[in-house]
């Protein structure tokens, strides 16, 4: 007799939140390690997922004239060296070739850690007149960054993102693509993730260097910690300056774009896993689940029974759903364990007494909700089971972030309220990096944003007693 499956187990997320994470990364089959340290290798579930993510993502970013491109991966030492603060930034993270063949190379060549100096290059050599502006540029790629510690998604030496970068006649303009990108971002997390963010711009100290201002959409995950979602950069003209990047103006003179950049990466998909997941596995938002739908026919062996199934999933898939029919030999509890651990939103039972009934058996993911509906109107049932799993998804999330926002009127207090329940803690700021470091050594927490929905809280800083100018999140972040 063959040997059952075991169904697979994960570590209690109360228990050993990071270990919970580790589990569902490898258990999931989303990920597994590479022989190279810090390097993962995206497995076809995980790759899937982001397939999706990808695919509805550049959608919306043609919605605004972006164009795909591809430059290189290599960048020329003298290159990234242009802009100052850009290498000075990355420089503990940079990897480098030395050698090409057998032969040492004249001049070391980065793994791009990111694209700015590329793009730069490219538009110094092709850009002429104001009428070829704004370019509108979006790549889709893998960088490398030679993180000293590393985790499946949140940070690793290598990870696959989108990074937008736009030149514009205008500070107005490039001002415009860098919010209009930001609320891009907001949109995709709340609508197609499910997960609520808190939108803001970073301080002089977090935000990226070579850039004027970084936006942000911050999040916050089960176990109460902050990850930063997508970041949208306004550079002005200072990398432009740097690279010499010129073109002939409506006054017939020669001038500066205005540059921006933005980027998401698959670190999404840990934020899915971090907000949604559960003891049973991940949980994940119906518009990014390969399969969607999830079919399993009850004592197979039966007359009729897979055939039943079968034309169930048939029409499902007509009506442009990601349809999946287990049609294994394994036991229910193991294909409902499986299922479960890998998230798919929606379960369909089918068995002899639902076909004799003209009905099927529909069980949500996210909260285990069941549904008998007649397969008359499975269309319709099962589009309007997986809205609910959606909306169920957002509004858990958005629970969690709203229980775990508190307003400290002191550096003791923040301390006291982030040690007791995480989350964000908010105050006014005064501005000056001295506050920001002090929150940073003696509260244990980073700021995060100033969002873009301010209130007034105190009005003096809370940390040094100073006029406030700001109200800020701060927090414990990934």
């Amino acid at each position: 007799m063959a040997k059952e499956k075991k169904v697979q187990q994960i570590t209690d997320m109360e228990v050993d939140f990071a270990q919970w994470y580790t589990d569902i990364c490898r258990k999931a089959e989303l990920v597994e390690y590479a022989s190279v340290k810090g390097f993962t290798i995206l497995r076809p579930y995980g790759y899937a997922i982001w397939e999706n993510i990808q695919s509805i993502m550049d959608a919306e970013f043609k919605k605004t004239g972006h164009e795909n491109v591809a430059m290189p991966v290599l960048i020329p030492e003298s290159l990234l060296k242009k802009e100052g603060e850009l290498v000075n930034g990355f420089a503990p993270e940079v990897a480098w070739v030395t050698m090409g063949g057998n032969e040492k190379l004249e001049e070391r060549l980065a793994f791009r850690p990111t694209s700015e100096t590329m793009f730069c290059d490219h538009w110094s050599r092709v850009l002429q007149t104001y009428r070829e502006l704004p370019m509108l540029y979006n790549q889709w790629c893998s960088v490398i960054r030679w993180e000293k510690t590393t985790r499946p998604f949140l940070r690793s030496r290598e990870f696959w993102w989108q990074e937008g970068h736009t030149i514009h006649e205008t500070a107005e303009e490039a001002i415009h693509e860098t919010e209009q990108q930001l609320k891009c971002y907001t949109d995709f997390f709340e609508n197609v993730l499910a997960i609520p963010v808190v939108p803001g711009q970073k301080t002089e100290k977090e935000k990226f260097a070579g850039a004027e201002a970084t936006y942000t959409v911050e999040c916050l995950m089960k176990d109460h910690k902050a990850l930063q979602g997508a970041t949208s950069h306004y550079f002005g003209d200072k990398f432009s300056r740097a690279y010499n990047v010129t073109f002939t103006g409506r006054d017939n003179k020669l001038q500066y774009p205005f540059q921006t950049s933005w980027g998401s990466t698959t670190r999404m998909i840990g934020a899915v896993i971090m907000a949604h997941g559960d003891n049973n596995g991940l949980v994940l938002p119906p518009k990014i689940a390969p399969t969607q739908v999830i079919v399993l026919p009850v004592a197979m062996h039966k007359e009729g029974v897979l055939d039943a199934a079968m034309k169930v999933k048939e029409r499902l898939v007509a009506a442009g759903l990601r349809v999946k029919l287990d049609d294994s030999d394994n036991s229910m509890g193991w294909k409902c364990a499986q299922y479960e651990m890998k998230g798919v939103p929606l379960r369909l039972e089918l068995g002899p007494r639902d076909i004799e009934a003209g009905q099927c058996v529909l069980v949500r993911r996210n909260d285990g909700e069941k549904t008998v509906v007649p397969l008359e109107n499975l269309e319709a049932a099962v589009k309007e089971q997986l809205e609910l799993v959606q909306k169920g998804m957002y509004d858990k999330a958005k629970q969690n972030l709203d229980n775990h926002i508190f307003e400290a009127h002191s550096l003791e207090e923040a301390k006291k309220l982030q040690q007791e329940n995480g989350g964000f803690i908010k105050t006014m700021w005064c501005g000056d990096l001295e506050c920001e470091l002090k929150m940073k050594e003696e509260g244990g927490m980073s700021s995060r944003c100033m969002p873009l929905h301010q209130e007034h809280l105190d009005d003096v800083c809370p940390i040094c007693g100073k006029p406030a100018k700001k109200m800020i999140y701060w927090g414990v972040a990934y």
